[in-house]
């Protein structure tokens, strides 16, 4: 049986089951998937490079955990398909390096961060009071802080490791950062600075930035043209505007040819300086 044969109604009753939480409809799912096989594998992908984010997210997890894919081809897909979302594209990332990674258990931990931080949440309450509750779930509860003793372990920029060890870069604790103010509908968005990386907010008057490498600290934009200054930097307006995801997840691919390189690692090296030049081709691509 070819995925395209299959029934308009079936494809859609499966596209409405992907995102379901629900334990047994997930077992289900991965049995049928798993009966289905090749086509399994083709309708899955075939989401997992859609244009639905959601949607795309739940088949690549699927993919994971039926280790049904490639993760060195699944990324490369996922930079082709210039449908990038934060989340997705950080496990596919560090799946490249860690096949067996257990998707399921990252998001579960996510998920758990969040939820402390939801109990802790009293609403009504500005998004700078719900951030500070972060602050605490993540770097007093949870201790998560930046890795200043290894800073090029490579290990800083893998998501699942970055979950396991609680240490990381700026870049990576960011990324924990926007993925559990996601999970809390919490609108913050990416920062990239040259040298550094923190995460800030467009929507409440003012912008107020946060250093997640810095356990949290808040910044106003002076205190940030400040930090790039006694860093000899010398600060823009620019710098301050929110960083697409698809430069989000380059950059990481960027530290890690640095990191392997220093460690000595050249295969690994080499692998992700091919993702740097996947994500700049596919950029130029579709800006001709």
């Amino acid at each position: 049986m070819e995925t395209e044969k299959l029934s308009d109604a079936r494809r859609e009753a499966l596209l409405g089951l992907l995102d379901d939480a629900t334990p047994s409809v997930r077992k289900a799912l991965l049995t049928h998937f798993n009966e289905l096989g090749a086509p399994g594998l083709q309708f899955l992908q075939e989401v997992a490079h859609g244009s639905h984010r959601v949607l795309a997210r739940h088949a690549n997890r699927f993919l994971e955990e039926l280790r049904f894919s490639d993760p060195v081809a699944e990324f490369r897909g996922f930079i082709r398909s210039l449908n990038y979302e934060l989340e997705t594209g950080a496990f596919l990332l560090s799946r490249t390096v860690s096949r067996d990674l257990d998707v399921a258990a990252c998001c579960a931990t996510l998920d758990k961060i969040a939820n402390r931080c939801r109990d802790l949440i009293t609403q009504p309450a500005t998004i700078r009071e719900q951030c500070r509750t972060i602050n605490r779930v993540l770097f007093h509860e949870w201790g998560f802080h930046g890795n200043v003793e290894h800073y090029t372990d490579p290990l800083n920029s893998l998501i699942d490791q970055v979950l396991t060890r609680r240490k990381g870069i700026p870049i990576s604790l960011s990324t924990v950062y926007l993925l559990v103010a996601e999970r809390l509908g919490i609108e913050l968005e990416p920062v990239g600075l040259p040298g550094h990386f923190i995460v800030g907010c467009f929507t409440e008057g003012k912008p107020f930035f946060i250093d997640p490498f810095d356990r949290g600290i808040f910044l106003d934009t002076d205190e940030v043209f400040a930090l790039l200054r006694a860093n000899k930097i010398v600060p823009k307006s620019s710098d301050l505007m929110p960083t697409p995801i698809r430069e989000v997840l380059c950059r990481s691919c960027r530290n890690l040819v640095n990191h392997y390189r220093a460690a000595g690692d050249n295969e690994h090296a080499k692998l992700f300086a091919s993702f740097v030049e996947e994500f700049d081709s596919a950029y130029e691509k579709h800006s001709a």
